[in-house]
């Protein structure tokens, strides 16, 4: 809701701190092989934001990965899963973790990895080594106790002692299994589970809670471990959000940062140029994504910190987030993480006929 006082957008503070690490604007690129390249990383640190690159993707498994991008983005629907599998076959090769880590930090900025859990502990090294300065260890949902009799459990307590930077894990979705893995010493969780737009988990397997609940849940969690330890745990809502407004309202509901996919995806610097598919989308046994076809409609520069070319919110998030912290006179982040909510499931489209009528702003 609007705010009493109102204050002069460009005067608000939007940056995202972990760590020693400082990010002018708190947007996170999803780990994503379609959006996610060493180029696009790069080019998304120099915007002040930061792009998490894929290790178990295609970037590390070849050494020159556009080829594969181009087959996957220009296949056809009928063979699109089997490409995917095929190239999702050749094997991770170590030395190009290295390297790719090494060409984004060469530019000067933020480099922020992603791993399956399975191959977090042995990676770590390497990653730090390599002057990463985050480790995302990711899945569809990760808990801090996880029964296995076939395989070691992950311990995040002895990753978060073994790497001398932050380790961000995720996903989840509620409030004791966040408490729980903050507990174990993560710097950040990433919150959601089958939101995004290439994502299909909710399909597949049924699970999933609304983003604005869950990061509200996680949010919670945050709070209660920072009352008790004194040690604030960043929340990074994951997925989900399409728009300015989606962007918002998750910083409203508790958010410190946001990850987003295919907004992304649709920039000209993406890997893939207007595609896109889920980390899992490529699992032999059982794909819990599917390849989107998004197009190029911007700039990265245009999407992340405007200027916007376009009236329906696919533009500028910066300048969305920062003029809603002054509408609703928050100061920064954490003053907007107070403001009052209202649950209204139509209100983006009351009073909006003649827009959807026509197709043109929030009717498109």
């Amino acid at each position: 809701m609007p705010g009493e006082v109102t204050l002069n957008p460009d005067e608000v503070d939007i940056a995202f701190r972990l760590g020693d690490l400082t990010l002018p604007i708190p947007f996170w690129g999803s780990a994503m092989d379609g959006v996610v390249d060493v180029a696009f990383a790069i080019a998304m640190g120099r915007l002040g934001g930061v792009a998490v690159l894929n290790l178990d993707g295609v970037h590390t498994r070849y050494e020159d990965s556009a080829p594969v991008i181009r087959r996957i983005a220009e296949a056809g629907r009928a063979e699109v899963n089997e490409i995917l599998k095929e190239a999702y076959r050749e094997p991770v090769k170590p030395q190009l973790i290295a390297a790719r880590i090494a060409e984004i930090k060469a530019a000067g900025v933020p480099c922020a990895v992603s791993t399956v859990p399975a191959r977090a502990r042995e990676r770590a090294r390497l990653v730090a080594d390599a002057g990463a300065d985050v480790l995302v260890v990711q899945g569809t949902v990760l808990t801090a106790r996880h029964r296995s009799s076939s395989y070691h459990q992950l311990s995040f307590e002895e990753l978060c002692r073994a790497v001398p930077i932050p380790v961000v894990v995720g996903n989840c979705v509620a409030y004791g299994t966040a408490l729980e893995l903050m507990e174990t010493g993560v710097a950040g969780v990433l919150v959601g589970v089958g939101p995004g737009a290439a994502c299909t988990t909710r399909g597949v397997l049924g699970v999933g809670v609304p983003q604005v609940t869950a990061t509200c849940d996680v949010a919670a969690a945050r709070d209660e471990h920072l009352r008790r330890t004194g040690r604030r745990v960043a929340v990074i809502t994951d997925g989900g959000m399409r728009v300015g407004a989606d962007v918002c309202k998750a910083f409203a509901a508790g958010a410190d940062a946001v990850m987003i996919g295919s907004p992304l995806a649709g920039a000209a610097e993406s890997a893939s140029r207007g595609f896109n598919w889920g980390m899992a989308t490529p699992d032999p046994n059982l794909p819990r994504g599917t390849r989107i076809e998004v197009g190029v409609r911007a700039t990265l520069q245009e999407i992340l910190v405007g200027p916007a070319r376009v009236d329906d919110g696919t533009q500028n998030f910066a300048g969305a987030l920062r003029s809603s912290l002054g509408v609703c006179g928050a100061a920064d982040i954490a003053q907007f993480q107070q403001v009052e909510m209202v649950i209204a499931p139509q209100i983006t489209s009351e009073g909006k006929v003649l827009q959807r009528s026509q197709h043109v702003g929030m009717g498109r």
